[in-house]
């Protein structure tokens, strides 16, 4: 005997009570946001835009007055140059010995950045990925460099680097900056490395490979996103350094492009070449700016590694 099923008997409604169906919104269409959502996009679009327009004036401003001679930089100073002045450029360049400034600048930031990136890199992937006594210290030590203010660190810094004889040196200043940065690029790959998959490393392992090849050739390029944020943070850090160069580096040959910039601005109440202060000024912004709008892609995604499995 073949038995059917039934359908469920519908409950029947309350009295007084209609029953009604809630039919879902068409397709296509978005549901209305709410009033108070909508004046908070607004009001944080407008913060956005009045801090935009802060930072970018300032920049845009001092790039116009580069290009200006010195009468209209204090007669007009917020209208646009009559002609380009190119030799402001040139002159900041040769006579204010900006070429050397920049050349010292870059091989100082250089060789700082690429110590800072290879020393950090594999202390925070030891710390990251191998348990062993001590790890946890070790890694707070590097945590209170951070809150270490560099004005107490001056005076017996000066001392230390003059005993070893570095001071005066563009490698002593090298070693230097690389000791003021490991702490932040310690600190910060060592939370990227741990977000990278382990089951990689292992089979690597497997596969007979070293802890050192393993580290070159599969964990570094995986840490890419992370060395390329961290290291355009130091990259900033050192290029606008001022205070340890001019403690530590008191030859004028041996300036830096901050303290030649510094030297430039006191030379104006004797020459009064403002337009030439400015260019090397433009001089020393464009390296940066440059350096973050070709990464800029690669340090949202270092930021944002690991936030999201």
């Amino acid at each position: 005997m073949k038995t059917t099923e039934s359908p469920a008997p519908v409950p029947p409604a309350e009295s007084g009570v209609p029953v009604t169906k809630t039919s879902p919104p068409p397709a296509g269409k978005r549901p209305a946001r709410k009033p108070e959502g909508q004046v908070l996009d607004a009001f944080s679009h407008g913060i956005l835009v009045v801090w935009a327009v802060m930072v970018v004036l300032p920049l845009l401003w001092a790039v116009m007055t580069s290009f200006k001679d010195d009468g209209s930089i204090f007669g007009s100073p917020w209208s646009f140059p009559d002609r380009l002045h190119f030799d402001n450029w040139s002159r900041a360049w040769t006579e204010a010995h900006m070429s050397d400034y920049f050349l010292n600048t870059v091989l100082v930031v250089g060789g700082s950045l690429v110590g800072t990136l290879v020393l950090g890199s594999m202390a925070a992937y030891v710390l990251a990925r191998f348990d062993f006594p001590g790890n946890r210290f070790v890694y707070y030590l590097f945590i209170g460099g951070m809150s270490f203010p560099i004005m107490l660190a001056l005076v017996p810094l000066f001392y230390v680097v003059n005993n070893m004889g570095l001071l005066n040196t563009l490698h002593g200043l090298i070693l230097v900056y690389i000791a003021y940065s490991l702490p932040f690029t310690v600190f910060f790959l060592t939370a990227f490395f741990r977000t990278l998959p382990t089951s990689v490393a292992e089979a690597a392992f497997v596969d007979g490979a070293s802890h050192s090849r393993t580290f070159f050739q599969i964990m570094l390029p995986m840490a890419r996103p992370g060395l390329i944020s961290v290291g355009i943070f130091n990259f900033l850090g050192q290029w606008n350094q001022y205070m340890l160069p001019t403690v530590l580096n008191t030859d004028p040959d041996k300036r830096v492009l901050t303290q030649g910039l510094v030297q430039l601005a006191v030379s104006q109440g004797y020459k009064g070449d403002w337009s030439g202060l400015f260019a090397g000024l433009v001089m020393a912004m464009l390296p940066v700016l440059a350096a973050y709008v070709v990464f800029q892609r690669q340090v949202v995604q270092g930021l944002t590694a690991g936030a999201v499995k």
